[in-house]
């Protein structure tokens, strides 16, 4: 790692792929032990950027450093101190778990005492030492993907990517994955992560929202509720609410109504919240038990919400 500074620094970096421009303008620092997170839906950049940070594709444009080395000129010491895992979990399906890891240790340059050692503390981690005679082929998809993590750390990199690293998993396989994830950060790992479901923001420390291959937002998940997010949330609770969505949205000073559990988010601008706010509980009033109250929004309501913007500004332009 580098004495001082980021673990990874981005300027202006972009990737075109003919005429079609996959990432562009990216800029941003992830600090030393940090978990940052790129949200953002499929087909957004966030594998392509992950590919261009691990010396596996260059960029057409812009500079990256990854732990004080160059993406262009620097790819194999970059991947000497990463660590890098796909969604796709490159593992053997014919390999026993602890064979797995005596492959991928090998390929990284561990052996002898050092390979064993290293083996033993990634099997405790990840909660495989009694199945390290299992044939991987056979774990369910949360043990190969707590696998596949424990070989991407084998030989301790100070930095690890993760490119959607949860895309299949149940919510308590992410979880618990997630808090694999931590024990690595809290170890001083820098830990650099995709995805596109968006309540695993709220695990990161800050987070990028990547929207048409660029940035449209970055900062901690508390700023990008506050500062960021310009509109106000109403959250409706009521009997068939679907049937509800047509009226709310007719209402003076609503941006948008969309169903959201089992109620509904009414979306507004935060100068008009208190009056939308008073117009939702008069159109509710034939039902008594209905509630209406404004709430802070999720992540969900920010990245739409700032999607919407983008789509507006550029449509100005």
């Amino acid at each position: 790692m580098p004495p001082e500074g980021p673990a990874v620094s981005i300027r202006g970096l972009e990737r075109r792929f003919g005429d079609f421009v996959a990432v562009t303008g990216l800029t941003l620092d992830v600090a030393v032990g940090e978990i940052f997170g790129f949200l953002g839906p499929n087909g957004a950049g966030k594998s392509t950027t992950i590919r261009m940070l691990c010396g596996l594709l260059a960029p057409t444009a812009g500079t990256g450093v990854v732990a004080g080395f160059d993406v262009r000129h620097d790819q194999d010491a970059i991947k000497r101190r990463i660590g890098y895992m796909s969604q796709r979990f490159s593992l053997y399906d014919d390999l026993t778990v602890a064979e797995n890891l005596d492959f991928f240790g090998r390929i990284y340059g561990l052996a002898g005492q050092r390979l064993a050692g290293r083996m033993a503390e990634v099997l405790a981690l990840a909660g495989l030492t009694a199945r390290r005679d299992a044939l991987t082929g056979t774990l369910p998809g949360g043990l190969k993907q707590r696998l596949a993590l424990g070989a991407a750390v084998l030989h301790e990199p100070p930095i690890l990517f993760l490119d959607e690293p949860t895309s299949g998993t149940d919510p308590l396989g992410r979880r618990v994955f997630w808090d694999l994830i931590h024990d690595l950060a809290a170890q001083g790992v820098t830990i650099f992560v995709t995805t596109h479901y968006m309540e695993e923001a709220e695990y990161c420390d800050r987070l990028a929202l990547i929207y048409r291959g660029a940035m449209i937002a970055a900062g901690t998940p508390a700023e990008l509720k506050t500062v960021h997010m310009t509109d106000a949330i109403v959250e409706v609770r009521c009997e068939r609410p679907a049937e509800r969505m047509d009226a709310l949205a007719e209402l003076a000073g609503v941006r948008e109504v969309a169903l959201f559990g089992r109620g509904l988010h009414v979306v507004a601008e935060r100068d008009t919240a208190a009056g939308v706010l008073a117009a939702v509980r008069a159109a509710l009033a034939d039902e008594p038990q209905a509630l209406a109250e404004r709430v802070p929004p999720a992540m969900e309501d920010v990245f739409v919400s700032l999607v919407e913007a983008h789509d507006r500004q550029a449509a100005r332009r």
